[in-house]
């Protein structure tokens, strides 16, 4: 069920229109609980029995994870002594961190079961053996969102093992994991957070406008924006062999345009879908592209994933509490389980590495800098902040070659042509005069049109605080819906981020 077509506008109402129309909360869960059991039918059903067992493991796990975690003294039975109260206890949160370890290893292995132990086969493995066991053909394909129904189920565990307190709502826990809008693609949502919501009244006129503006815009990106510039980056990078080093560049730069905009287009269709509900689902972007270091950009990218990594992993392996070193390693090993998280391929782990030397590397800057008063001065003054702009965009734009081409013999054919190269005249009537129609600088324009339209929108909402009304909105979220299905290429490509 394409976020992007009338078949889920009409079975958003469909679900609003039952959803509003009942009080009672329990009822409601049911509701969202069935629907969003539908929608995921409706991609892959043969899954679907999968997830509803690893939901009651989970549960439960969190129940006995969960169990006795009050300190201090007891008051449970007066004939046991502070110290052997003590004692017990001591014992019970070791069993804790046992069950919580369980757990983690649980969700870790089917993750690994399902994205990572065919590509690993197939790498550790002879050729003559993956050949005879069928390897060379096979491919597994994974439950859709699997990535974030794993990080969502660590991070309730860990939360609970911390002090949070467990659900003893199965219906509750279950509708939180499986919810229609967010199951796909995230952003990844914690427990806690979410469900404290779903006592939320009716929405008002003002929320109802800011939704159904978010499902535009997010349309917008999507169909409009994203998928028309997806038609460009899928020809040049298909035929890298064909292509020239200014039409390697520009691929480069529209595929980082069209995957900030697709993404953030579906997390604005599921934050917008999730507010007609009542609930709020957090931001994941924020404006990433125009962050000046790469520590900036991580905490404005991808927001959910990036916080994930900080609590339930950087900061356990010591943060930067340890000294420079080992807060350096620590940057890497991160972003090389992001890399790995994202995909098996290689492409991903060399790109989680680059990102965590880029980390690295600015820990080091801004320790030197802070010695020096001549850098930290520069660092601060306009030229200083446009040179950091600019070496971290080239960073992260360049990064994105080993994104799109895991496979390292396309990536590095890419960054080979990246210069000096120049294309055949064959590779140049396909793309830009059968293709497109457009020739290679309007591409160009059109590109930094998009970039230029970025930086405007970005400048009135962060710096000058200015939005649309509630009016406005409304009155342009049926041009959004048309623009797209007038002008949205033919046949829609699907959320890039199902994918992972």
């Amino acid at each position: 069920m394409n976020f992007i077509s009338i078949l889920y506008g009409l079975f958003l109402l469909s679900v609003l229109g039952i959803y509003w129309s009942v009080g009672d909360e329990k009822l409601r869960l049911f509701i969202l609980l069935l629907a969003s059991v539908v929608f995921y039918i409706s991609y892959q059903p043969q899954y679907l029995p999968l997830l509803l067992v690893l939901v009651y493991i989970n549960y439960r796990l969190g129940l006995e994870i969960g169990q006795n975690t009050s300190p201090g003294e007891h008051n449970q039975n007066a004939g046991i002594s502070n110290e052997d109260w003590e004692y017990a206890q001591a014992d019970w949160n070791r069993r804790r961190l046992t069950l919580v370890c369980i757990g983690i290893v649980l969700n870790i292995f089917l993750l690994f079961g399902f994205k990572y132990l065919v590509p690993f086969l197939k790498f550790a493995l002879p050729e003559a053996t993956i050949k005879g066991l069928g390897l060379d053909t096979f491919k597994l394909l994974a439950p859709l969102g699997i990535s974030y129904f794993v990080f969502e189920c660590i991070a309730y565990l860990v939360d609970v093992y911390r002090g949070a307190p467990a659900t003893n709502n199965l219906i509750k826990f279950a509708t939180y994991k499986l919810l229609f809008f967010k199951v796909t693609s995230g952003p990844i949502t914690r427990f806690h957070q979410l469900t404290n919501q779903f006592k939320a009244a009716l929405p008002s006129a003002n929320v109802i406008s800011d939704a159904l503006w978010l499902i535009a815009k997010g349309a917008v990106k999507k169909g409009l924006f994203a998928d028309n510039i997806g038609v460009f980056v899928d020809i040049c990078f298909g035929n890298l062999q064909r292509a020239g080093s200014t039409d390697i560049w520009l691929a480069t730069f529209a595929y980082g345009l069209q995957l900030y905009l697709d993404f953030s287009g579906y997390v604005d269709i599921a934050r917008g879908s999730a507010m007609l509900f009542g609930l709020v689902l957090p931001e994941n972007f924020d404006s990433p592209y125009f962050s000046t270091s790469i520590a900036d950009f991580w905490r404005r990218w991808h927001m959910t994933l990036g916080d994930w990594l900080r609590n339930y992993l950087y900061f356990p392996l010591g943060g930067s509490r340890a000294g420079l070193e080992r807060t350096c390693v620590n940057l890497v090993i991160v972003m090389v389980v992001c890399g790995v998280w994202h995909g098996a391929a290689l492409g991903f782990i060399v790109w989680g590495f680059w990102h965590g030397l880029a980390l690295v590397v600015h820990r080091l800057v801004d320790k030197v800098s802070d010695r020096i008063e001549f850098l930290e001065y520069f660092w601060q003054s306009p030229i200083g902040v446009i040179v950091a702009w600019l070496v971290t965009q080239l960073m992260v734009f360049t990064s994105w070659i080993w994104f799109r081409l895991p496979d390292l013999r396309d990536s590095m054919q890419a960054t080979k042509k990246l210069w000096g190269h120049s294309a055949d005249a064959q590779f140049s009537q396909l793309v830009y005069v059968e293709a497109l129609k457009i020739s290679q600088s309007q591409v160009a324009l059109l590109l930094g049109a998009v970039f230029l339209g970025m930086a405007i929108s970005y400048l009135f909402k962060r710096h000058l605080k200015l939005e649309f009304n509630w009016h406005l909105k409304v009155l342009f979220v049926p041009l959004c819906f048309y623009l797209v299905w007038i002008l949205a290429p033919q046949g829609s490509l699907p959320f890039i981020y199902f994918e992972y």
